[in-house]
């Protein structure tokens, strides 16, 4: 049964979160702003929550090699879930986040009644299949157990890219909302349902797994050269972006980010760093 995000779930993790980070003496303590937006105290540090890898990587290069001589005040709050970046965000703990894709906020904006909104997006995470034991997609017979992530629009993307490389047949037409039960043929594979930050660590259990690209990378996987499958990055509508609050777009200080974001040197540390496993995809994001 598909695992829905609620904010109930959250609740007593972000109050954590929020001892968490007064005792690291953030300046986004919300009850100390008092304005938003356009009016936002341009002199505090636009404070950031992110996944490790990429999302930080990039934010941190930016701080230590960007931020300085665009006037930018930068600090980043690296996070393991796909929850607490956007709960804090709604909150006021943290000005802004990286780490999702138009799919998963959409999806989570309407689970949990927040008001996240996109700025810009910056690039690509591939969805890849790995194995510890099968070495070509051929190999993977009936009987065999695949993993993949269970939150919303994460397992149904996985699903795709499973009909795409003709391990199953989906329903017609059920696109990103894929769940389990519009699979018409599992060729007899079995699926274990994870959360998507704890599959990498399954990848020994199952014979084969669906895992987000940071999550691989932070598993020391190398997307382009060891999954048995990977996205096409050509019309990927799952671009990763900077979010924030509704309200809070016209920050100076979000926008100076957003612009750095999308700059020929964050464009380049991409490419070098990644080497393919993550790629630059600048612009607008998509709209709902």
């Amino acid at each position: 049964m598909r695992k829905n995000i609620k904010i109930t779930a959250a609740a007593a993790a972000t109050a954590a979160l929020a001892l968490g980070l007064s005792a690291c003496g953030t300046t986004s303590d919300p009850a100390a702003k008092s304005e938003t937006g356009a009016q936002a105290d341009t002199s505090k540090a636009l404070v950031v929550a992110a996944s490790p890898t990429p999302h930080g990587d990039i934010l941190n290069y930016v701080k230590k090699n960007l931020a300085d001589r665009a006037g930018l005040k930068l600090e980043v709050k690296e996070f393991t879930d796909y929850v607490l970046p956007n709960t804090a965000t709604e909150t006021g703990q943290v000005d802004a986040n990286f780490f999702q894709h138009k799919p998963y906020l959409d999806d989570f904006n309407k689970q949990n009644d927040t008001h996240i909104v996109p700025v810009v997006n910056v690039h690509l995470e591939p969805l890849g299949l790995y194995s510890e034991s099968v070495k070509d997609i051929k190999d993977i017979r009936s009987g065999q157990t695949i993993a993949v992530p269970n939150d919303t629009t994460n397992e149904g993307r996985a699903l795709q890219l499973l009909a795409e490389n003709g391990l199953i047949t989906l329903e017609p037409g059920v696109g990103t909302s894929a769940e389990l039960s519009d699979i018409t043929d599992k060729k007899g594979l079995e699926f274990k349902e994870l959360e998507a930050a704890t599959v990498p660590r399954a990848l020994s259990d199952v014979d084969a797994a669906v895992i987000n690209g940071n999550y691989a990378i932070e598993a020391d996987l190398e997307p382009g050269k060891d999954s048995l499958a990977l996205e096409k990055a050509e019309d990927n509508p799952y671009a990763n972006f900077l979010a924030v609050k509704e309200g809070n777009e016209k920050d100076a200080r979000v926008q100076k980010l957003a612009k750095l974001l999308n700059s020929d040197e964050v464009k380049k540390f991409i490419e070098d760093t990644y080497q393919g496993s993550i790629v630059p995809a600048f612009g607008n994001p998509a709209k709902s």
